[in-house]
C-alpha cells in the first residue's frame, strides 16, 4: 500500500491517539488554489529562510521548520507490521511551540509552499508538513530549487507541483527498514553482549568493511624485495636517475641483499649505451565537478576534513553567507547529489570567466560534459558555485577559514572541469650494457623524463592524486654513451593494504552501492559514536567490541553485514522512488526472513564476555585496579566497581618532555571531541597546553622546551617554546605564530571597539 493509499488511515488513527480519545476526528484539507495575496514558504533552516525571503520580497513570508517536525517515536517500535507496516508518527518532543507558531502563520496565508530540500528526506519533510497544516499533498504545494539564488527561487515559485509520493514512500521504506533492524536486533545485542549497543542496516556492513580490512592487515605476510636505482650522466650534463628494470630479458626480481650486491658489482664493470628513445605526449583531462562523494574525498585528502565537517561547512555555503552589501547569498548548489550534470547557464558563466581570465586556448571547442555513474539518481546538478564570478579571493573576507577552503576547492574544481586538458611531453630512454665481466648478463636501465607542455585545467586545479613534476633529461640519441656514476640497491618490503580513512571509506561505500550521498557522513559518525571503530591517525581501526559484534552478526545475520545484499536493498529503494517497486512488497520480503532469523539467533547465542583489560592504576576512591574502557572518543580508565563507584580517568600518554611553566610532566590528552593535544600533568594547577608535539630533547641554544608543528602535508617543523630564543628569528613557524597573534589581537580590538 503506497503513501497515497495509506495516508487517510494513518491520519485517522493518529488523530484519535493524539487526542487521547477512542474516536477519529475528521480533518479539513486546506485548498491551495486561493488567490495569491500572501504566501508562506516553509524551508528547513533559518539561514536559508533569511536568504530566500530577501529574494522573494513583499507578499512572501519565509519560515523554517528546523528539519523534521514529525517522526517515529524513539521510545517504541512504532511500526504495525500486522497492519501493512503502518507507521505511528508523533510530533517531535520540544517542537510544539514551533508547530503552533508555524500553524498561526499558515492560517494567515492564502497559500503555503513547502520548500524543504530537494531529496527524499526533504520530500518526506514536505509530506509531514502537509499533514500538520492540512494541505492536500496532491495539490501544487511543493517547490524545489537546486541553488539558493534569486533566479532559481523566483523560477521555483512559478512552477509549484504536487509532493512526489514515490519519493516519500522510498524515504519511509528506508526509515522503517532501519527501524526494524535497529529496534529488533539491538535488544539482542544488549542481552548477549552488553547494554547500550546498536546494530544498523547500513552501519553494520560499514563496520564489517573496516573489520575485514583489519583482518587483511593482521594476516598479511610481508615479503622482502629490492630495487636498483642509478645515477647516470651524459658528457658534461647534469646527473639524471635511471632504474634497473630487466636482467637477461626478464623483469627485475631480487629477493635479498646478497643478490642485490652481486648485481651492483656486475653493473659497475659495464659500458652503457642508449638503446631506444620514445617520445610521446600525454593528455590529462579535468575531473568532473564534485558530487557529494568526490567532494568528501577531496576535502579529506587536501584539507584534512572529516566527512561530517565537510558536509557541515557545505551546508553553510549552500544556505547562504552574508556578503556585506549584497546580503545573504547562497554560494553553492545543493550539496547532496550523485550527479555530474551542470546547467547551461552555469556552463556559459564558466566559459565567460575562462575566456576573460585565461584566453581562448584554455576553453575547449565544445563544452565538457561528464557522464554520471551507473548507480547515480541524477536528481540534482553537480556541486558548483552559484556564480562563477564569485571568485574565492573576492569573498574571502566574508568567510570563515573553513568556509573559504571548501568554497575555493568547489569553485576551482568547477572552473577546471570546463577547461581543456593538461598536456605533458613524455620521454622514455632505454639504456643497455654492451660489455661485462659476466658476459651472459644483460642489464636494461630506464630513465623517464616529463615536462608540462600546456597546463590546461591545471592552471586552476590540481588533482589530489597528481604526481606530475618536471623531470628534465639531457638530449640523447640512440648509440650515445652513458656513464654510470652510482648504483643504489634499496631494500623494500611489501606492505599490507592501508586502513580506511574518510576519503577511501566514502569511495568504497559509493562503489559498493551502500548508502547514498546524504548518508555517508552520518554512517561514519554513528559507528564512531557506538564505539565500534576509532580514528587512529585519521584512519579507522575497529575496536574489540566492533570485531565481536561483527563476528556475531556474520554468523547469524549474514544478510545484515553482506555488502551485496545491502547494495541490493539500496537499489530497491531507488526503484520505489522511481515508482517501479511497491514499498510494502519490499518490507514484507525483508521482515519475513529477518524475524525468522532473529528468533533462531536468540535461542542459539549465549552471553558473550567482553575481554577486560586491567590497568596498573588504582582507583583513588575505592582502591580497585581501574580497567580500560572504550568510549566515543577512544579508550579511558574506569573503576570496575560501577555503579557503586563511578570514577573515570583519561589515559595519559607520557611524552618525556618537561612543562616549561612548572616543571611537571607533559602528557597527551584529548578534547571532548576526541582531538589530541598536550598539557601539563598537574592540571588544573598548571594550565600549560599546546597542539604541537613536545620533544624530549631541549633546545640546543637556550635549553627550553622544543615543540614540533605539523602541517597538513605531513611536513614537521621544530621550534623553541621560548619566543626570545635566537633560533626563532629565521624559523618559519615563528612567522606563522606572530601572524596568528596579530590576527587574534586585531579581532579582540574590533570586538572591543
Amino acid at each position: 500500500m503506497s503513501v497515497t493509499q495509506n495516508e487517510k488511515k494513518i491520519t485517522a488513527a493518529k488523530t484519535g491517539k493524539s487526542s487521547g480519545k477512542g474516536r477519529t476526528t475528521k480533518k479539513t484539507v486546506r485548498s491551495s488554489s486561493k488567490t495569491n495575496k500572501s504566501i508562506l514558504v516553509l524551508v528547513e533552516s533559518p539561514t536559508k529562510a533569511k536568504t530566500i525571503e530577501r529574494y522573494l520580497g513583499k507578499g512572501y513570508v519565509v519560515k523554517a521548520s528546523m528539519g523534521h517536525l514529525r517522526d517515529l517515536p524513539k521510545s517504541q517500535f512504532a511500526i504495525d507490521v500486522d497492519n501493512d507496516f503502518a507507521p505511528k508518527y508523533i510530533n517531535i518532543r520540544g517542537k510544539g511551540d514551533l508547530i503552533r507558531e508555524l500553524k498561526k502563520e499558515a492560517k494567515k496565508a492564502d497559500k503555503v509552499y513547502l520548500a524543504s530540500d530537494p531529496d527524499r528526506e526533504g520530500e518526506a519533510i514536505a509530506w509531514h508538513l502537509a499533514y500538520l497544516f492540512d494541505i492536500d499533498s496532491k495539490s501544487d504545494c511543493r517547490i524545489v530549487f537546486n541553488e539558493i539564488t534569486k533566479p532559481a527561487i523566483q523560477a521555483a515559485v512559478k512552477e509549484p507541483h504536487a509532493i512526489n509520493l514515490d519519493m516519500v514512500d522510498a524515504q519511509q521504506a528506508r526509515r522503517m527498514l532501519d527501524r526494524i533492524v535497529g529496534y529488533k536486533l539491538s535488544p539482542l545485542l544488549w542481552r548477549k553482549v552488553r547494554k547500550g549497543l546498536s546494530a544498523g542496516r547500513v552501519q553494520s556492513v560499514t563496520v564489517k568493511l573496516i573489520c575485514d580490512r583489519e583482518k587483511e592487515i593482521m594476516d598479511f605476510v610481508s615479503v622482502e624485495y629490492w630495487t636498483v636505482g642509478t645515477k647516470l650522466k651524459k658528457g658534461t650534463s647534469s646527473q639524471f636517475e635511471g632504474e634497473l628494470t630487466l636482467i637477461d630479458g626478464k623483469k627485475l626480481k631480487i629477493d635479498n641483499g646478497d643478490e642485490a650486491n652481486a648485481v651492483k658489482e656486475a653493473m659497475a664493470n659495464c659500458k652503457w649505451l642508449v638503446d631506444d628513445i620514445k617520445q610521446r605526449q600525454r593528455v590529462r583531462k579535468a575531473a568532473a565537478p564534485f558530487t557529494t562523494s568526490s567532494m568528501q574525498q577531496d576535502a579529506a585528502r587536501k584539507l584534512g576534513f572529516t566527512s561530517k565537517r565537510t558536509m557541515m561547512v557545505a551546508q553553510q555555503l549552500y544556505e547562504g553567507i552574508d556578503l556585506g552589501r549584497k546580503g545573504p547569498v547562497g554560494l553553492i548548489t545543493y550539496m547532496r547529489t550523485d550527479s555530474t550534470r551542470i546547467s547551461e547557464q552555469a556552463v556559459q558563466e564558466a566559459k565567460d570567466y575562462i575566456l576573460s581570465e585565461y584566453g581562448g586556448e584554455y576553453y575547449p571547442a565544445k563544452a565538457n560534459v561528464y557522464q554520471a555513474g551507473k548507480k547515480a539518481q541524477d536528481a540534482h546538478e553537480a556541486i558548483r558555485p552559484t556564480s562563477a564570478a564569485l571568485t574565492p579571493s573576492s569573498i574571502e573576507k566574508y568567510l570563515s577559514k573553513e568556509q573559504f577552503k571548501l568554497y575555493q576547492l568547489i569553485w576551482q574544481r568547477f572552473i577546471a572541469s570546463q577547461m581543456v586538458p593538461a598536456v605533458f611531453d613524455m620521454l622514455a630512454v632505454q639504456i643497455k650494457n654492451n660489455a661485462s665481466v659476466y658476459k651472459d648478463r644483460e642489464f636494461v636501465l630506464k630513465a623517464n623524463g616529463s615536462k608540462m607542455k600546456f597546463p590546461g585545467f591545471m592552471k586552476v586545479y590540481t588533482m589530489a592524486d597528481s604526481k606530475e613534476k618536471d623531470v628534465v633529461l639531457p638530449e640523447m640519441s640512440v648509440g650515445d654513451e652513458i656513464r654510470l656514476m652510482k648504483v643504489e640497491p634499496v631494500q623494500h618490503f611489501t606492505e599490507p593494504p592501508p586502513r580506511y580513512n574518510d576519503a577511501s571509506l566514502v569511495k568504497t561505500l559509493e562503489e559498493a552501492g551502500i548508502g547514498r550521498p546524504s548518508t555517508y557522513a552520518p554512517i561514519i559518525e554513528t559507528i564512531l559514536a557506538r564505539g565500534y571503530v576509532q580514528r587512529v591517525s585519521k584512519n579507522f581501526q575497529p575496536t574489540e567490541l566492533g570485531i565481536i559484534v561483527v563476528d556475531m552478526l556474520q554468523e547469524y545475520f549474514k544478510d545484515i553485514v553482506d555488502v551485496k545484499f545491502t547494495a541490493g536493498l539500496e537499489g530497491e529503494l531507488d526503484s520505489i522512488a522511481e515508482g517501479t517497486v511497491d514499498k510494502l512488497t519490499l518490507l514484507r520480503k525483508f521482515y519475513g526472513a529477518f524475524s525468522e532469523t532473529l528468533e533462531k539467533a536468540d535461542a542459539a547465542i549465549g552471553h558473550v564476555e567482553l575481554p577486560v583489560e586491567v590497568s596498573d592504576v588504582p582507583c583513588e576512591l575505592c582502591g580497585r585496579m581501574m580497567v580500560v574502557k572504550q568510549g566515543r572518543f577512544g579508550k579511558f580508565l574506569a573503576c570496575p566497581g560501577f555503579p557503586e563507584c563511578r570514577n573515570t580517568k583519561p589515559i595519559l600518554k607520557e611524552t618525556g618532555a618537561i612543562c616549561p611553566k612548572c616543571g611537571g610532566n607533559i602528557v597527551g590528552r584529548k578534547t571532548r571531541r576526541g582531538k589530541t593535544f598536550f598539557g601539563c600533568s598537574r592540571y588544573p594547577e598548571c594550565d600549560f597546553a599546546t597542539w604541537d608535539t613536545p620533544q624530549k630533547e631541549t633546545c640546543p641554544k637556550c635549553g627550553s622546551l622544543q615543540l614540533k608543528h605539523y602541517y597538513r602535508n605531513g611536513r614537521g617543523v621544530l621550534y623553541c617554546y621560548n619566543d626570545k630564543c635566537e633560533t626563532r628569528i629565521d624559523n618559519p613557524i615563528n612567522k606563522e605564530l606572530l601572524k596568528q597573534k596579530k590576527k587574534s589581537e586585531k579581532a579582540k580590538e574590533e570586538k572591543d571597539g
